[in-house]
C-alpha cells in the first residue's frame, strides 16, 4: 500500500499539523471535525469518555470485513503520537477520496488518536481551572506544577498498566500503591474510563491485529509471555524493514525501527490483546530522545512512521 500525499496535479495539503507548540485534546477535535467534513470516506464513532468528560472518539477508514485497530496518546506525554496517528488517517482518506484504495478494500481501521485527552493537555498545560482532583495532583507531582513528565491520566493512573493480563505481578513489579505521574496500575484494571473504552471497543470488533502508539526508542514489541501467535515475530520484522533500511538509522531520523522481544512487562494493551485473543499485537515506540519529544522532530517520526502503519493495515 502507499500512502499518497498527492492527486494528480493536486498537492495534497494537510490539516493536521502541531499548532502553538503542541497538541491539546481541543486541537484533536478541531481537526478531527475538519477531515470529518472533507472526507466522505471517513467515519467516526464516540467510544467512552475520559474522567473529566471528555469524548473518546474512533476514526474508522475503509470497507473491508477484517478489522484492525491502532491506538495513540495512551501515555500523556506522549501526546506526539496524536497528531502522527490522525495524520496518517488523514493520508489514508485522501488517497482514498482520491481513487487509490490503499488496501482498505479488504480492511477497516478503527484509530483513536487521543486515548487520554486528560493526561495529554495536564502535560501540556498544567491543572486546568476547577480540576476536582487539584490538590491532589499538586501532591502526586512532587509539588511541581510543571507536568511535562507526566504519563498518567487525570487521577494519576497509568492506562498502559491497567489491562488485566498479569495485572497484580505488574503492580507488585511496579511497587506503587497510589497515584503517581507514571507507572500506578490503578485500584484494579479497567477501573479507568480511557483503558476501559479501549478494551470495550475492542472486545466488541474482535480486531485481526493491534497496534499501540507510543514514544519513544524505535522500537516494535510483538511478545507477551509466549502467548503471542506464531506468526507474530515475522510480521514485527516487516514493519521495521518497512521503516527503512538497515538499523543503524542511515536512513535519516525517521527510519531505522528494530523488532525487540520483550520480557519483565505486564498489563499493557498489546499484553492484554495478545493474552485474550492470541493475535498479533504490537507496541511502537516512535522516534528517539527524551519524552515528551520535541515538535521539530514531527516531520521526521513521520517519514519512518508512516510506513510501518501501512504495513500494518497491508497485515
Amino acid at each position: 500500500m502507499e500512502i499518497l500525499t498527492a492527486a494528480g496535479n493536486h498537492v495534497h495539503r494537510p490539516i493536521v499539523a502541531i499548532e502553538r507548540g503542541g497538541f491539546r485534546n481541543a486541537d484533536y477535535v478541531d481537526q478531527m471535525s475538519r477531515l470529518l467534513q472533507k472526507y466522505d470516506v471517513l467515519r467516526s464513532r464516540q467510544i467512552g469518555t475520559s474522567v473529566l468528560g471528555q469524548p473518546l472518539f474512533a476514526l474508522i477508514v475503509g470497507d473491508g470485513p477484517e478489522k484492525v485497530h491502532i491506538n495513540a496518546a495512551v501515555h500523556a506525554n506522549e501526546w506526539i503520537t496524536a497528531p502522527l496517528l490522525l495524520r496518517f488517517v488523514e493520508e489514508l482518506a485522501a488517497a482514498r477520496s482520491a481513487g487509490d484504495p490503499c488496501g482498505l478494500d479488504a480492511v477497516t481501521l478503527w484509530a483513536v488518536p487521543m486515548a487520554n485527552p486528560d493526561g495529554a493537555d495536564l502535560a501540556q498545560d498544567g491543572i486546568p481551572p476547577g480540576c476536582a482532583w487539584a490538590e491532589e495532583l499538586a501532591a502526586w507531582n512532587g509539588g511541581s506544577g510543571d507536568f511535562r513528565r507526566w504519563k498518567a491520566n487525570i487521577r494519576g493512573v497509568d492506562l498502559n498498566d491497567q489491562f488485566p493480563a498479569c495485572w497484580e505481578l505488574e503492580r507488585e513489579r511496579r511497587g506503587l500503591a497510589a497515584p503517581a505521574p507514571q507507572d500506578y496500575g490503578g485500584p484494579h484494571p479497567l477501573s479507568e474510563p480511557e483503558a476501559a473504552a479501549l478494551a470495550g471497543l475492542t472486545r466488541a470488533e474482535r480486531f485481526s491485529r493491534v497496534l499501540s502508539l507510543h514514544t519513544q526508542g524505535k522500537e516494535i514489541y510483538w511478545n507477551y509471555r509466549d502467548r503471542e501467535p506464531q506468526e507474530a515475530e515475522a510480521m514485527a520484522e516487516r514493519l521495521a524493514a518497512a521503516s527503512g533500511e538497515g538499523s543503524d538509522g542511515s536512513n535519516g531520523s525517521g527510519g531505522g525501527y528494530r523488532a525487540v522481544k520483550l520480557s519483565g512487562s505486564d498489563a499493557g494493551y498489546k499484553d492484554w490483546f495478545i493474552d485474550e485473543f492470541r493475535r498479533p499485537g504490537f507496541t511502537v515506540e516512535a522516534g528517539e530522545g527524551v519524552n515528551p519529544l520535541p515538535v521539530e522532530q514531527f516531520d521526521d517520526i513521520y517519514k519512518g512512521l508512516a510506513p510501518i502503519l501501512a504495513e500494518f493495515i497491508r497485515g
